[in-house]
């Protein structure tokens, strides 16, 4: 199994070395293994938990909500209609975000074009 150094996953993920220590102690991040000398050593799976975070995060879903989506996660499959749940509503959520920049979008190409026109 591969391991990989924070600095490894802080270039991995694009999370700071803060972000993925603020993780773990809120239990977004489940407590990670260490070596010998202590050092935090991350695994394939943490990697692949991160990469769901930065996607629910760049998408502005709030870290109590991505806390319970980690809580119904490490319950178990009998979760998985909450988590779709959980995740449809938050697909609603960015879709309208996304109507919302295309709106301003319109606007913004608009205002170009009126710019142009007087030149």
């Amino acid at each position: 199994m591969s391991v990989y150094t924070p600095a490894e996953v802080v270039e991995e993920t694009g999370f700071t070395l803060d972000t993925l220590r603020y993780y773990e102690k809120i239990g977004l991040l489940e407590r990670v293994e260490r070596n010998a000398a202590g050092q935090r050593r991350f695994t394939e799976q943490d990697i692949g938990w991160l990469g769901m975070l930065r996607c629910l995060r760049d998408t502005g879903m709030p870290i109590a909500q991505m806390l319970r989506f980690a809580e119904l996660t490490r319950a178990g499959d009998h979760t998985i209609p909450d988590r779709i749940k959980l995740l449809e509503e938050h697909d609603r959520r960015v879709e309208g975000q996304i109507d919302n920049l295309q709106e301003r979008k319109r606007y913004i190409r608009n205002k170009i074009s009126y710019y142009r026109s007087v030149l």
